[in-house]
């Protein structure tokens, strides 16, 4: 929306040309979808509150007591089922009266099941304060729409009621007043006109304070929006992550399949034309070094595209590609895995570059003669253990390259640990949460 134009009908009110402005009838829109939303909660609702309503009949404290709770229970078991889908009709319709952006925190993130969704909307605020504006909504909407129909029924039938009088019909009911002729209803033909064009503002004013109600129970306060924004901001990182990782498959795959095919062709044409050379001209000896030079190459490619993404962690899944890092480990690795079934892609991904970057640097600064690796799952939570017997010391700070392994954990919701006192062990321990029935991610 242009910064020159009001965000909110409230704002509206105060601008000239107001009444040519598409405002007022946005506002009537937002009204009347207000008694339809109003209608479709109160129904649900009414149904779940059933056991309130006959608490009016004559029974005993006992049995009022007993359907009291039972209404409670109802309400607030199920209520949040009947709010979730309407608060989230209502953030859109509140774009009729409210032009700001309004946070969209009921959806439900990729690769959530519908129960862990469900369990962590039934414990946001937000989602019992928009089953209260469903209940006032439920309320509040027929009488301000029968308050607003009246007033304008009354108007137009003060401004047509000369005409309607010229006929001799009469008399005919202004409210509390009555008029038989035409001379009689002119004075309140004159009022209706005068009034007629202050209508469209109190149909704004009364949407604009119904949106502005609305958005203070659906948004809530500064704190409950930046919660929100934090939670975006999990949702948008763990999406990049997503990203990153398919594009490190993509290279993978391209280079494999295709720089490292091509390279191995090439060798296996030099040392065929290598065979064919004599064995002393100079020739031979250039293509021979040719030769070496391009199975050294093949090799360092090889390690390259272990480094992006080893495709046995891609095909046979964390135990094996552990293992693998094991026997390539310049140190000698125990690895022990117990892990009943498959976790997500990613989950496995960040598991095996902690566990690598972890060898590695106890490879190279810790002076360590073997190293450990201990990978299980337990309680929704694949745990990663890292040990080796160097001489410790280890700062996450000071360029080891924990810090930015800390960082990629934490976008999936894991910590890593790290435990390594002057002389050693040093123990990284890594926790990430992860379901193993979850199908990995493509």
């Amino acid at each position: 929306m242009p910064t020159d134009q009001p965000s909110t009908a409230l704002a509206a009110m105060g601008r000239r040309g107001f009444l040519l402005t598409s405002w007022p009838w946005r506002s009537a829109g937002y009204l009347a979808s207000s008694g339809i939303t109003g209608f479709a909660a109160g129904v649900p609702l009414a149904v779940l509150g059933l056991p309130w309503l006959l608490l009016f009949r004559d029974l005993s404290f006992g049995e009022r007591s007993s359907l009291f709770v039972l209404g409670a229970l109802l309400i607030a078991g199920l209520g949040p089922l009947v709010a979730i889908p309407l608060v989230r009709l209502e953030k859109r319709r509140l774009r009729l009266v409210d032009g700001r952006p309004v946070s969209p925190d009921h959806a439900r993130p990729p690769g959530q099941s519908r129960l862990a969704w469900l369990r962590t909307s039934y414990a946001r605020t937000s989602t019992w304060r928009g089953l209260g504006h469903l209940l006032l909504l439920a309320v509040s909407a027929p009488m301000v729409c029968a308050v607003l129909l009246s007033a304008l029924t009354f108007l137009l039938g003060c401004v047509a009621s000369p005409l309607i009088l010229l006929d001799g019909d009469g008399p005919m009911a202004l409210g509390p007043v009555e008029v038989g002729t035409p001379a009689e209803a002119l004075p309140y033909a004159f009022v209706g006109l005068v009034l007629l064009p202050a209508f469209p503002y109190l149909l704004t004013l009364a949407a604009g304070a119904q949106g502005a109600l609305a958005r203070a129970l659906l948004e809530g306060g500064p704190d409950d929006r930046l919660r929100a924004e934090l939670v975006e901001v999990s949702r948008s990182r763990a999406r990049l992550v997503d990203a990153f990782e398919a594009e490190r498959r993509r290279i993978e795959r391209d280079l494999h399949d295709g720089a490292q095919q091509r390279l191995l062709g090439l060798t296996m044409r030099l040392g065929l034309a290598r065979l064919d050379l004599p064995p002393d001209s100079p020739a031979a000896e250039s293509v021979a070094e040719a030769h070496r030079e391009a199975k050294q190459l093949m090799e360092e490619l090889r390690e390259l595209i272990r480094g992006i993404h080893p495709r046995v962690l891609t095909d046979r899944g964390l135990t094996a590609a552990l293992h693998e890092l094991a026997d390539r480990s310049a140190l000698p690795v125990t690895v022990r895995a117990d892990l009943p079934a498959r976790p997500p892609r990613h989950v496995e991904s960040t598991a095996y570059f902690v566990a690598a970057e972890a060898l590695a640097n106890a490879a190279r600064h810790s002076g360590a003669a073997l190293a450990e690796v201990d990978a299980h799952w337990d309680g929704g939570v694949l745990a990663l253990e890292i040990t080796d017997d160097g001489v410790g010391g280890v700062e996450p700070g000071r360029g080891t390259g924990l810090t930015g392994l800390a960082d990629r954990v934490s976008v999936i919701g894991g910590r890593i640990l790290v435990s390594s006192p002057a002389g050693g062990p040093t123990v990284v321990r890594v926790e990430l949460p992860c379901s193993l029935n979850d199908p990995p991610s493509a």
